[in-house]
């Protein structure tokens, strides 16, 4: 671990790095600071509790007895940068690095208070790209989520029958991509997930990569559900996507399906140490244009293979490596991708 001094400045519900440093979910905005290696949050009175069980490797700070010492120093103001400033102060600190989404205004406030901030290049917490072994099973109880979600999606599928003009009927109602999408996210639900914009997309919105999808969905039409859901307990993510089809696939359905599973193959042979992500995308491109699936703009839309072979999982749905036609990402042991 880096001996940097750091600042972050956010809640921990919707940032990942500091829901990575803290180990707990907190809603509102809150000072985290880590010097010479040691975490300190500051909290409110109300998760001051909570703080002390949840992250019992960070030292908890109770807001009120920050601002009962800037009062007795009769300052003008005890808001966060003058908070952040008597904590850096009393750690004898002159410079902070901060992410680059740390709140712009907070930081020229920290400025004019003579505290040096600066944006700390590349990723805040490095060691987040390696996924340790607890983490592995925390994605894993995600992606388990999203199984249970997508087998109800297809079983949904299965029940529906087949009317004329090949609509689906789901319980004697049109089955629609809302409809689909509802079932599966009650499923991840009910199974300690939250989805997020799952994707149901038939017939020709399948073609658009993040289509949500929208209306009835046909028989003999392949079908792409995507289920990303979050882990309401850890914040870790699963992510699975499938194309199915309810009746009969066309030939060149089939053919498509096929290839695809092939170059998935071809993907996972490449998957090793030190090997560029950039080269595993590109190795499966070179293969779906040999089997004459190539990748362009044609008639003003994109055809082909322009979606990324996969991308990083972890506490956001998307984070390196990610594997890429531009990627700049080196394969590592302990990645975690799609």
């Amino acid at each position: 671990m880096s001996t940097e001094n750091l600042l972050m400045f956010a809640d921990s519900e919707r940032d990942a790095d500091m829901l990575y440093a803290v180990g707990m979910f907190v809603p509102d905005p809150f000072i985290y600071l880590r010097v010479d290696g040691r975490s300190h949050i500051v909290l409110s009175d109300l998760e001051v509790d909570r703080g002390c069980k949840l992250a019992p490797h960070c030292r908890v700070i109770p807001l009120r007895r920050c601002v009962s010492r800037l009062q007795r120093l009769k300052e003008k103001s005890t808001g966060t940068a003058q908070i952040i400033r008597l904590l850096a102060r009393e750690r004898r600190i002159k410079k902070l690095w901060v992410p680059a989404s740390f709140p712009y205004g907070l930081a020229r406030q920290l400025r004019s208070l003579k505290l040096r901030v600066k944006v700390k290049p590349g990723l805040f917490f490095p060691e987040r790209e390696v996924k340790a072994a607890a983490e592995v099973k925390k994605i894993s109880a995600a992606l388990l989520m999203a199984e249970v979600g997508m087998a109800e999606g297809i079983q949904a599928l299965r029940q529906a029958k087949i009317a004329a003009g090949g609509r689906l009927l789901y319980h004697n109602s049109p089955l629609t991509s809302e409809k689909l999408r509802s079932i599966i996210n009650v499923a991840v639900m009910q199974a300690g997930g939250l989805a997020c914009h799952t994707i149901v997309a038939g017939g020709r919105q399948a073609c658009d990569p993040h289509e949500p999808g929208a209306g009835p969905l046909r028989a003999h039409q392949p079908i792409v559900i995507d289920v990303f859901p979050r882990s309401q307990k850890t914040g870790y993510f699963g992510d699975i996507t499938r194309t199915v089809v309810r009746g009969r696939a066309s030939e060149a359905v089939r053919r498509l399906y096929d290839t695809v599973r092939r170059g998935q193959d071809l993907a996972f042979g490449l998957l090793r140490e030190k090997v560029k992500a950039a080269a595993v995308h590109q190795a499966v491109q070179r293969f779906f244009e040999k089997e004459g699936y190539k990748t362009g703009r044609q008639h003003g839309r994109m055809q082909g293979f322009f979606h990324g072979t996969g991308h990083g999982l972890g506490l956001e749905v998307h984070e390196p490596p990610r594997l890429s036609a531009t990627s700049t990402d080196v394969l590592r042991v302990g990645h975690v991708v799609t």
